[in-house]
């Protein structure tokens, strides 16, 4: 044997799942296609928010919570609809996860030196029903250090156990087979790809240097999803997300390939659910890319007039930051928008000053180094948007700015290959909006929205401007984003029991061989459900990359 364990991903999950078995004395082999520099994956790039229940950071800000609300609020997300199939585990994922959430996630991160932002976020306000999509109140925990601060106690722990002899990395090695012996995983073979020194999250070589071939009494795999496979988002892209787009920018590096989906199921492993994705629909091109087709996602407040492809507005509950794939929906099945695919935002400086953030670990910089100081100074005490902010708005392929809406119409229809804005029809709308605001009642459902928004505190001191008339000289200039769809999530995968066994074709745990984070689903094939509630993908992570290192342990 070359290892007790061998854990195929040096992502978030794989780090976890690694920590827990050499903590216990285990030795491990960790696999990765990428070079050092990527350990950490694609949670490294990420934003760092955590879906928590019932916190003091909560109680702080007067927000009441609870597992029931919470499980409530997943349930009606989740709309599981296979529970005698491809829910049958997924559903007892979900709820082991939430209990997670209102339990002990909290105290383990603290223990492992994770500290959180004093604000909770309020991501994905849902569907507008009680029993749908959604959460109920603010959940969304956003760690200091971002994404990379999340990432950084598991690495920090995988070096030391390479320092100790316990965890040896095996980076540049590709998996192309999973090894089965009479039934049960016994190791992984594949090819030693040429050295490669490009930085984190750079394409990196494919050329093949030689093969390798791994042994060890059990195999996690933690190996990610899709999202930078466009060919095979397509190909799952189910008809209830109407056309696939032609275009679509990518929130993921180039590694984000799927292809450990395919191995699996050629070594009998049971994939399901596969039709469950989470794309957003508030993509922009980052001016500064990283890997190619690199997008970020806008983190938008409740205040932008979201417009159409053909300059409508987006009913509700397509609203900013309410319910991401019912908006994307909406884009890809109503037939006149199916042929584009981008729609818009309309917005003031004043409302990207307070309600633009940008995902991702590089694009919060202040957050990412822990920097409490440049951090007041930014977003609290600070004048204009954020530094990252305004140099989007500056460079930016997708943001126009203009005096006046005839002129921003004019500079956003060249964004376009033929002119479909009316800058006559687009004004009515906005001066039907405006006529909203001059009272404290309304009835316009993105009025009311923003309205309830400033009853949270920490909205109204971070997120949410107040109200105000978009056509106000006093609030311009004036901006126009185009928002492209911009690939994520896979929300399916390898179907897992509750201690991260993976399952074969006929139901029963495959011997020595587990799953955990994106490829299972983030457990059991599938934990969201069709929808997520957002802070739920690094947390579906570490929650089954443990659950995968603690069963793999007892195992031995």
């Amino acid at each position: 044997m070359d290892a007790d364990v061998i854990v195929v991903g040096a992502g978030l999950a794989g780090l976890v799942a690694a920590h827990e078995l050499t903590s216990t004395g285990r030795t491990v082999a960790l696999v990765d296609q990428e070079n050092a520099a990527n350990l950490g994956g694609q949670a490294y790039w990420s934003f760092g928010g955590l879906f928590l229940v019932d916190t003091p950071e909560q109680r702080r800000l007067r927000v009441r919570d609870s597992l029931e609300l919470a499980w409530n609020d997943w349930q009606g997300s989740a709309q599981f609809d296979r529970l005698h199939d491809e829910d049958a585990w997924a559903i007892k994922w979900a709820r082991a996860y939430v209990e997670f959430a209102a339990g002990e996630k909290r105290e383990w991160l603290l223990a492992h030196g994770v500290r959180f932002l004093p604000t909770v976020g309020w991501a994905e306000r849902g569907d507008l029903r009680a029993n749908g999509h959604g959460n109920s109140v603010p959940r969304f925990h956003v760690a200091w250090g971002t994404g990379t601060g999340v990432v950084e106690p598991f690495v920090r722990s995988a070096q030391r156990a390479a320092e100790a002899g316990l965890l040896r990395f095996y980076h540049r090695h590709r998996v192309d087979e999973l090894v089965l012996t009479g039934g049960a995983a016994t190791g992984v073979r594949g090819a030693v790809l040429a050295a490669d020194d490009a930085p984190r999250g750079v394409t990196s070589s494919r050329e093949a240097a030689g093969a390798f071939e791994l042994s060890a009494q059990a195999v996690i795999v933690t190996t990610g999803g899709i999202g930078a496979n466009h060919d095979m988002v397509r190909s799952f892209w189910p008809d209830r997300l109407g056309r696939p787009p032609a275009h679509m920018v990518t929130g993921v590096p180039a590694y984000v390939d799927g292809r450990m989906l395919d191995i699996a199921a050629g070594a009998g492993v049971r994939l399901v659910n596969r039709d469950r994705m989470w794309h957003y629909t508030e993509g922009v091109q980052n001016w500064n890319p990283i890997w190619p087709g690199h997008g970020i996602r806008i983190l938008p407040g409740p205040s932008s007039l979201w417009l159409d492809a053909l300059g409508r507005r987006l009913p509700a509950p397509c609203l900013p930051g309410y319910d991401t794939l019912g908006t994307l929906r909406h884009l890809r099945t109503a037939p006149d928008l199916a042929g584009h695919d981008h729609s818009w935002f309309i917005l003031t400086q004043k409302i990207i000053e307070k309600e633009f953030a940008l995902s991702g670990s590089e694009q919060n910089p202040d957050i990412t180094s822990k920097d409490r100081r440049a951090f007041l100074r930014e977003r609290v005490l600070g004048k204009g948007a954020p530094g990252p902010v305004e140099a989007f708005k500056r460079h930016g392929a997708d943001f126009v700015v203009a005096d006046t809406l005839d002129e921003l119409v004019a500079r956003m229809n060249q964004l376009t290959d033929e002119p479909l804005l009316d800058t006559a029809a687009i004004r009515a709308q906005i001066e039907a909006r405006d006529l909203q605001v001059a009272n404290p009642f309304s009835k316009d459902a993105q009025i009311q929205g923003i309205r309830n928004a400033r009853r949270y505190i920490g909205d109204r001191l971070g997120r949410t401007v107040a109200p105000h008339r978009l056509l106000d000289p006093a609030a311009g200039p004036l901006i126009g984003v185009k928002l492209h769809v911009l690939t994520r999530k896979t929300l399916g995968g390898i179907q897992t029991d509750l201690d991260s066994r993976a399952l074969g074709a006929d139901g029963q745990p495959i011997p020595g061989l587990y799953a955990a984070g994106e490829v299972a689903g983030f457990g059991g094939g599938g934990a969201h459900g069709y929808n997520a509630l957002e802070g739920t993908f690094l947390g579906g992570c570490l929650f089954s990359g443990r659950t995968a290192g603690r069963a793999a342990t007892r195992a031995l």
